[in-house]
């Protein structure tokens, strides 16, 4: 059982693919029971925080710790207290809805005889009772969406990691996604969620905005707001977090 503490524990993560860096430096805590956003464009450095996090890849320097758990030097202790989603979802698009849960309980080495219960869950919780024998390939991206969430979680994860999932899919599909991580983080799940849609930051206990590889603002989303003055919104906060970071020399 790994120490009680946060959820993430970063400090000066560091990953460098050649000459680039594309995590420079980032230290930052997650506690547990938090829903905590990382906020930027494509190629900030969200997504390699999170592989790295999840065990995927490993940093160049720094540390890491997931769940009590050195990412580096315990990745298949990190892999198995952790759901990973990612924004191309990873499901099977010729199996069914129910055939992708069967073969991920097995990934992810969930007991036998708790199969049928978790996989009750998951269909109850994505809403895809009555989908249960449609192909994967046929679903909406809403819906595709909720498969890969209800696969990410059937082995009950204290943390989950979603790299950008509600890209690609409509507005209202967003929002029910939301729904539904709010409800996991009420039961206590730690949820890190990674997005480049501003007004999903203000569904976070408290985000990061990354940029170029650096966290170049920190907080709860009305703290960092409160910060600009009155009737600042997210997408002011980060263009100002922007220009103070390129005055630094960032």
């Amino acid at each position: 059982m790994p120490p009680d503490g946060n959820a993430v524990e970063i400090r000066n993560l560091v990953k460098r693919f050649g000459e680039f860096v594309a995590v420079d430096h980032v230290t930052l805590d997650v506690g547990r029971g938090e829903i905590f956003g990382f906020l930027g464009p494509n190629g900030a450095g969200k997504s390699t925080t999170i592989r790295i996090l999840c065990g995927l890849l490993a940093p160049t320097s720094g540390s890491a710790q997931v769940h009590g758990y050195d990412v580096a030097a315990q990745s298949e202790q990190v892999k198995q207290s952790i759901g990973y989603m990612s924004q191309k979802f990873s499901l099977y698009d010729d199996l069914t809805v129910e055939e992708n849960l069967d073969f991920f309980s097995g990934i992810y080495g969930v007991p036998h005889e708790l199969r049928a219960e978790r996989k009750a869950f998951a269909l109850r919780m994505a809403g895809l009772e009555d989908e249960r024998a449609s192909m994967t390939r046929l679903l909406a991206g809403g819906w595709k969406q909720r498969l890969a969430l209800g696969c990410a979680i059937l082995h009950q994860p204290p943390i989950l990691f979603l790299d950008e999932p509600t890209s690609g899919v409509d507005p209202m599909a967003r929002r029910q996604f939301w729904d539904l991580i709010y409800a996991m983080a009420e039961q206590g799940t730690t949820v890190f969620v990674s997005t480049h849609y501003m007004e999903e930051a203000e569904y976070c206990h408290r985000l990061a905005l990354m940029y170029k590889g650096r966290t170049i603002a920190l907080g709860a989303p009305s703290e960092l707001k409160a910060e600009h003055g009155d009737g600042a919104t997210m997408n002011d906060v980060f263009i100002a977090s922007i220009e103070r970071a390129e005055e630094e020399g960032l």
